[in-house]
């Protein structure tokens, strides 16, 4: 029985031995794993707060193992609670010379340089709807006779001149057309008539020389009225140049010069009855605006004027000097022509330089046909 109770006694002095030695091992392998998981760890205080003495240590310890002349950015991570609701807040700077330059924080806003072509083009409405309006109220303000209208008195009579003109030249210009119409048909029966007698003269041997006459004469007549019918035709192209492109060309002007005149007198009306107004803190910035467009209406409206009178005066010289010489012609070949002087008729095409084209000669050969 004192055995037994020695070995019981032997096997519980050993239990506390056993323990002391797990407990020491456990403490060992805490103490090493302790330096790994030390920045992993968050001390509370008493008072259950987020005790942050070992996170500041933590960032100088940082700061003093980088080297002092790289250019890196200092970045602080500033932790909150796990209650709160704020996000984290990152600070960065650069380490410039030793010294910390800190950016400011907050939301970034860029600025959308791109303009939107959408919103451009509705603008570009919006502008336009706006002078239509005003160009529109002005005009039927001066036809109901409400309205003022700034009148040039000189330069609207040389415009209304020149449309008087242009209405007399396209008469010429048809008249001259019909003419060269009906020259053409004549000359095409003539030639057809000389074809005839010619013809004949062959074959009634009685009436040879009667024939022959008047074949040799209906060519000659056809010949000058083709000689005529080139004159005529030149002085054609000449007019309608002068009425259709160089006098329409001035009307054109006009036309833009009169649009400038409209919107001039539209906002100069909305410049006069905003300064009739009351002047307040409202109706002074409508008042500069309205100020400003009048005066770029008022700069393209002098422009424009300044443009109508000098094409009227290069037109009126250019149209006295074309005329000139047309006329001069169109006598000449006409005069010639009736009083039977080939020679005369052909020394007018050959004073204005006009070249008669030989009958087929626009025709291709068998060559280009081929």
């Amino acid at each position: 029985m004192s055995d037994c109770s020695n070995d019981t006694t032997t096997l519980d002095a050993s239990k506390p031995a056993t323990e002391e030695v797990k407990s020491n091992s456990e403490e060992s392998m805490m103490a090493q794993e302790s330096p790994k998981n030390s920045a992993a760890e968050i001390p509370v205080t008493s008072n259950g707060e987020v005790d942050d003495s070992h996170e500041h240590g933590f960032n100088r310890d940082l700061k003093r193992s980088l080297p002092a002349g790289l250019g890196l950015s200092e970045t602080q991570i500033t932790s909150h609670g796990f209650d709160s609701t704020k996000e984290g807040v990152i600070e960065a700077g650069t380490l410039q010379g030793g010294q910390k330059t800190q950016t400011k924080s907050g939301p970034v806003i860029l600025a959308d340089e791109i303009k939107n072509p959408a919103m451009e083009k509705l603008e570009l409405v919006r502008k336009w709807s706006l002078n239509t309006y005003k160009c529109t109220r002005q005009i039927i303000s001066e036809k109901l006779g409400r309205g003022s209208r700034t009148v040039d008195l000189e330069l609207e009579a040389q415009i209304d001149i020149l449309r008087d003109n242009k209405k007399k030249y396209e008469n010429i210009l048809r008249l001259a057309q019909t003419l060269s119409t009906q020259l053409f048909q004549m000359v095409h029966t003539q030639r057809q008539l000389g074809d005839a007698f010619a013809d004949l003269s062959l074959k009634s041997l009685e009436l040879h020389e009667e024939f022959g006459y008047n074949a040799d004469t209906q060519k000659l007549l056809a010949k000058n009225g083709e000689t005529l019918l080139g004159a005529i035709n030149f002085f054609i192209a000449s007019v309608n140049t002068l009425v259709n492109k160089t006098i329409e060309d001035t009307l054109m002007t006009v036309k833009q010069y009169e649009s400038a005149r409209i919107e001039y007198d539209a906002y100069r009306t909305d410049l006069e009855e905003l300064n009739l107004g009351p002047r307040d803190a409202n109706t002074l910035p409508k008042i500069e605006q309205s100020q400003h467009l009048f005066q770029a209406h008022k700069e393209k409206y002098d422009k424009m004027r300044n443009d109508v009178s000098i094409k009227l005066k290069f037109l009126e010289e250019n149209k006295v000097k074309v005329l000139h010489n047309q006329l001069v012609l169109f006598h000449n070949a006409i005069a010639a022509y009736f009083a039977g002087n080939q020679k005369q008729l052909e020394q007018t095409l050959k004073q204005f330089h006009i070249k008669l084209k030989t009958p087929g000669a626009d025709a291709p050969s068998w060559l280009e046909e081929q």
